[in-house]
């Protein structure tokens, strides 16, 4: 009867209440488009088409829109190498760790321990007549101890445990795409080097060659000798800036090696001159960056997660239930101990509530909604940056193309005037300073353009990380999966 008492009464203390807040997703600050529109090349493309929302997904290897098999394979080893990243993959799993670790809390703990004791007594003691005896006592107790979850704090923890998980998976998931892009960006930074040392070695070629037209027509008494020294110091100055951009290219190489997970001496990349254009990147509407973006999922769910630390706090002001047992052997052979009289056992109830602790309750209390309130802050601060970063390259992409069309104009028109002036110099109608003027503004219209291009990579790759990759929110694994783990 006593026991059936106490199952009932531990059955209506399981089936307690939870107190604190629910959880709500705050809102973030949103608008129904960007302000800034695509480049042209970007809305001729399907991924425009409104009425095909899947379409307007990247793909998990977004790398792939670019065409570049080098880079697809550089990406691909990332995942597998890179140092940074298993870092972050090992404090996902300490994460998972501590949501089986606030788990345990559910279950009694349940003690066992023997005692094994002769005790011989002193024929001295007061009031004892007797001789002097000895007795043995062998004890084998266990122990159940379980804190009934009647306010929720448990339930509490273990959830918060779980969305920190999350979190650190949205960490995870933060850091793999940030390597991934500051890889795709070195490597076009690396080919981008290559394009610019690809028209330096032509301009030295060219420039040789007019170092030569010119000794001619020195030594033909056609020309004075300042003609022959502006031609070597224009030659001169090429040759340092094709020496100089070497530089770039093996720090950019070092950079890649670095990132997956090669010493730089192990590694290195055939020249390949950067070419083509941008590709189109599907950018769809800002709704989509807060299921897009794993940075804006992991603060979200630390919010949820200061959430439940408010509930916890407020469990500290109700009081605290226990149910309490144990049961064992005790005898003073072995030949006794397992006989039923030698068995006994204890079962019982206790129930504490903190009647002054100095406002310690209170404070913490108070902290936990302030800290809340933090993370709800960061996590808008975080979508309104993501609502930048789309804009900034949206921007830039646009801006670029049309920069892109009026540079090669300007290339195209120095490569004429600089003919038309290598014309008139050797047939004795001009100066060789024409020359030297035009020849240097065709360098430097070359070089603009082979930069517009790599700046026109740089924002395609950053507007793929600003989106967020291919990754979405429902990739990341739910509580109740984190939830599961061995008991023993």
């Amino acid at each position: 009867m006593i026991l059936r008492r106490l199952g009932v009464i531990g059955a209506l203390l399981l089936s307690g209440c939870m107190v604190g807040p629910d959880y709500n997703r705050p809102p973030a600050p949103m608008t129904p488009t960007f302000k800034e529109a695509p480049p042209e090349n970007f809305k001729s493309t399907a991924v425009w088409k409104v009425a095909e929302p899947a379409d307007n997904m990247l793909r998990a290897k977004w790398w792939e829109i670019f065409g570049d098999p080098r880079l697809s394979e550089l990406e691909e080893q990332v995942a597998v190498a890179n140092q940074t990243l298993k870092a972050a993959e090992a404090r996902f799993r300490q994460a998972r760790q501590m949501v089986l670790f606030n788990r345990a809390a559910q279950f009694p703990t349940i003690s066992a321990g023997l005692t094994v004791n002769a005790v011989g007594e002193s024929s001295h003691r007061p009031f004892i007549i007797n001789s002097r005896s000895a007795t043995a006592d062998l004890v084998l107790p266990m122990d159940l101890s379980y804190e009934v979850d009647l306010w929720g704090s448990v339930r509490r923890s273990v959830t918060a445990a779980g969305e920190e998980a999350q979190a650190t998976a949205a960490d995870l998931e933060t850091a793999r795409l940030s390597l991934q892009a500051e890889l795709a960006i070195d490597y076009f930074e690396l080919r981008a080097a290559d394009r610019q040392k690809q028209i330096l070695d032509d301009a030295v070629k060219s420039f040789m060659a007019a170092l030569t037209l010119t000794q001619n027509r020195y030594n033909g008494g056609d020309a004075p000798g300042s003609d022959v020294t502006q031609a070597e110091t224009q030659l001169q100055t090429a040759q340092v800036q094709d020496t100089d951009i070497t530089l770039q290219r093996a720090q950019f190489e070092h950079a890649i090696a670095v990132l997956i997970g090669k010493p730089p001496a192990a590694f290195g990349l055939p020249m390949i001159p950067l070419d083509g254009s941008a590709p189109a990147v599907p950018v769809g509407l800002p709704s989509m960056l807060l299921e897009r973006r794993p940075d804006i999922a992991a603060f979200e769910r630390r919010v949820a997660e200061a959430n439940e630390q408010i509930g916890i706090a407020q469990a500290a002001y109700y009081p605290t239930v226990t149910l309490g047992g144990i049961a064992g052997a005790e005898g003073t052979s072995l030949a006794t101990w397992f006989d039923w009289p030698s068995l006994f056992w204890a079962v019982g109830l206790s129930m504490t509530e903190t009647l002054f602790d100095a406002g310690r309750r209170r404070a913490t209390s108070e902290a936990a909604i302030a800290n809340y309130d933090a993370m709800v802050a960061d996590y808008r601060q975080t979508t309104l940056t993501a609502f930048q970063q789309v804009e900034d390259n949206l921007a830039a992409l646009r801006i670029l193309e049309q920069e892109v069309r009026q540079q090669r104009d300007a290339v195209a028109s120095s490569q004429e005037t600089l003919r038309i002036f290598n014309d008139r110099y050797a047939g004795g109608v001009d100066t060789y300073l024409p020359v030297i003027i035009e020849q240097t503004l065709v360098l430097t219209n070359q070089r603009n353009e082979a930069d517009i291009l790599r700046r026109q990579m740089d924002a395609s790759v950053l507007l793929v990380k600003a989106l967020g990759g291919g990754w979405h929110v429902r990739e990341l694994p739910t509580i109740s999966s984190l939830r599961r783990g061995p008991l023993f």
